[in-house]
């Protein structure tokens, strides 16, 4: 399945956007602009699908409610909404969906955020539409969304599961490295990679072996004097660890653990793996972090080609500043701009200008990414 077109409304940085994407898509703009807000609409949608400690209220809780998430630019209209076309392959006759949902504080009483509108159509047929009139007399009802109800959600279950499967991944390498003096809980659906070994770990060999080989395959070229890189269970305490091989002076060279190991090489550790781990909607957030400019350079490639055969149509969302990823990628066509304004964060592609100066050879980081410069930036030298 594919995200083909989000709609916002009060929805953080954005009072309204109409946003459409392609099956890669990267997202410039300056800082707080909204790119991670902007994916955080997937992640949203992904805690309220989740069958196992999910479903509207988690999913608010976990954003600080109302007054976190609405935008500051919504002035007196209070709801918030997200609308989301899905289509389930590229197929002509494949179905296409779509799923609405809108909601806003009662305004009196227990102050309780209420769904103000779900729909869910298939091939242009509504499948849901609330609030009923059941709804109405049962506020309650409007608490809870039908895409968390696995007793209302059969009709379209699929679409929940899609929003349920949605990968984030901003690799923290330190809550790797210092795992054991940490020893604190892994946040839910570990947005930081904290639990990356466990997650190995719990891969069956054989796939997990395949996986590794193929990135031990792109570390041979990347990393200087690497070799070989292994898993392991720890003999006492049966911790999951990887190690490497660098080669050097001694014949058989010298093994690393995980927390030997360089910031750069465990965020391209985490990164392979994520591309070859699941089947939904892939989030990337600042891949090019602690990574050699030349490796940045070849981040799309990889995206592109790291890929196993059967899911080279899975969809990824990038957040990235890099000059050298968006020199990169070959179809401007899935570079947005987030440009802050008096009336919220705009998200737009090229312009006309734009492509015609892209179709004259000049690539997409020379031509948008210059627009994600601060106006003022010059001053930042007299502080």
């Amino acid at each position: 399945m594919l995200v083909t077109r989000v709609k916002l409304k009060n929805w953080r940085n954005f009072r309204e956007a109409d946003v459409a994407l392609e099956p890669r898509t990267y997202l410039i703009g300056a800082n707080a602009a909204g790119k991670s807000n902007f994916l955080d609409v997937f992640r949203f949608l992904r805690t309220i699908a989740q069958m196992d400690g999910g479903g509207l209220q988690k999913a608010l809780k976990d954003r600080g409610f109302m007054p976190k998430l609405r935008s500051l630019h919504s002035r007196r209209d209070p709801e918030v909404g997200i609308a989301v076309d899905v289509v389930e392959s590229s197929a002509p006759d494949a179905k296409r969906w779509t799923y609405e949902i809108a909601f806003k504080s009662e305004g009196k009483g227990a102050q309780r955020v209420l769904i103000t509108r779900e729909r869910v159509t298939r091939n242009g047929d509504i499948v849901i539409d609330r609030p009923k009139p059941e709804d109405l007399a049962d506020p309650m009802r409007l608490t809870q969304t039908h895409l968390e109800q696995i007793n209302n959600n059969e009709s379209f279950r699929e679409l929940a599961d899609f929003f349920g499967s949605v990968i984030y991944l901003h690799l923290v390498p330190q809550l790797l490295k210092f795992a054991d003096e940490i020893s604190g809980r892994v946040v839910e659906s570990d947005p930081f990679g904290q639990g990356l070994l466990q997650r190995i770990a719990r891969t069956p060999q054989r796939t997990r072996d395949s996986r590794l080989k193929r990135i031990a395959g792109a570390l041979q070229v990347a990393v200087p004097q690497f070799s070989e890189l292994q898993f392991e269970k720890d003999a006492v305490t049966g911790a999951p660890h990887l190690r490497a091989r660098f080669d050097h002076w001694r014949t058989n060279g010298a093994w690393q653990r995980e927390e030997q190991f360089s910031d750069g090489t465990l965020r391209l550790i985490g990164l392979l793996w994520a591309l070859q781990e699941g089947d939904g909607i892939l989030l990337l957030e600042e891949p090019e972090l602690s990574l050699n400019d030349a490796i940045v350079e070849y981040i799309p490639l990889m995206i592109d080609r790291a890929l196993p055969g059967k899911k080279r149509g899975r969809q990824i969302l990038v957040t990235t500043h890099s000059d050298n990823l968006i020199a990169a990628v070959s179809d401007p066509e899935s570079v947005l701009l987030l440009v802050p304004g008096d009336n919220g964060t705009v998200v737009r592609g090229a312009d006309n200008s734009e492509k015609i100066a892209m179709e004259h050879g000049l690539n997409p980081a020379e031509v948008l990414l210059p627009k994600t410069r601060p106006d003022r930036i010059e001053q930042m030298g007299m502080f």
